[in-house]
């Protein structure tokens, strides 16, 4: 995988392509290479880009949520921060990446049906997934214990439902973090200048780190102030109440902005 994708885009340099986990390397590959997977990834786009003319809801977005979400849950497990999803459900620690990786994968499906209310449609079409593919995996209880950690992660990530789970909480949070210029190129060309299509556009960078305070550090580069908005309106709103906030440091830096309105903030 490049670092940089043609639409400028960048993908976490140390993000895990290689996961350490075994169980994850086994079942993450079948998924992601499963045709009708592949599909359903491909085609939550076209409601949300060519009819909506929202930002890029596809592979490229899920890829970029996927691997956020698996460095997120790296480093806070390095620090120590403990996951409830897979224990409260007698599953073992190694289902955690599992249901962070499935879930971040198949978060946005439901767009194929419609963009609005599509947390909700993604949870039978996810389900209908799950049922298939995770057998080769897992015995029926267990299979049964991912299914529903996994679609609980999906139905937080863009609701008003809060996580109840870590897990969860990693997804609501990746999800916000795909924020870099990129995202917004179509709508942008096609002449979009909403406040999303805007405030994308003037992200340059996002990385996430140990933090020395925190568990994670995200830092962002802005070009341009109006990506204040990315930053204190949607991904503010996702980190609240998603059992991150006492880990998670986000520090966001403005370095072109010649009026100097906004020159850093942090949350």
């Amino acid at each position: 995988m490049d670092d940089d994708d043609p639409d400028g885009r960048k993908y976490d340099p140390d993000a895990p392509h290689a996961y350490p986990d075994e169980k994850l390397n086994r079942i993450l590959p079948a998924v992601v290479e499963d045709p009708e997977v592949r599909t359903y990834l491909d085609a939550q786009n076209v409601n949300a880009v060519t009819r909506k003319g929202y930002n890029d809801h596809g592979p490229k977005h899920i890829e970029i949520v996927r691997n956020r979400a698996l460095r997120l849950y790296e480093l806070l497990k390095r620090a120590g921060v403990a996951f409830n999803g897979a224990t409260d459900q007698g599953l073992s620690e190694a289902d955690e990446p599992v249901i962070v990786a499935l879930a971040a994968t198949l978060h946005d499906v439901g767009h194929v049906v419609h963009r609005d209310r599509h947390a909700y449609y993604s949870i039978p079409l996810a389900s209908d997934l799950l049922d298939r593919l995770l057998p080769e995996f897992y015995d029926t209880e267990e299979a049964v214990r991912v299914k529903a950690e996994t679609l609980h992660a999906i139905l937080c990530h863009h609701t008003e439902e809060d996580p109840l789970t870590r897990e969860a909480g990693v997804i609501r949070v990746a999800d916000a973090l795909d924020m870099e210029r990129g995202r917004s190129r179509i709508p942008y060309e096609k002449g979009g200048r909403g406040i999303n299509t805007l405030s994308s556009r003037a992200i340059r960078n996002v990385t996430l780190e140990e933090g020395d305070d925190a568990a994670v550090l995200v830092e962002i580069e802005m070009v341009n102030a109006a990506g204040v908005y990315q930053v204190d309106n949607l991904l503010k709103a996702k980190l609240r109440d998603s059992t991150l906030e006492d880990h998670v440091r986000i520090v966001a830096i403005n370095t072109k902005e010649e009026s100097g309105l906004v020159e850093r903030i942090e949350l």
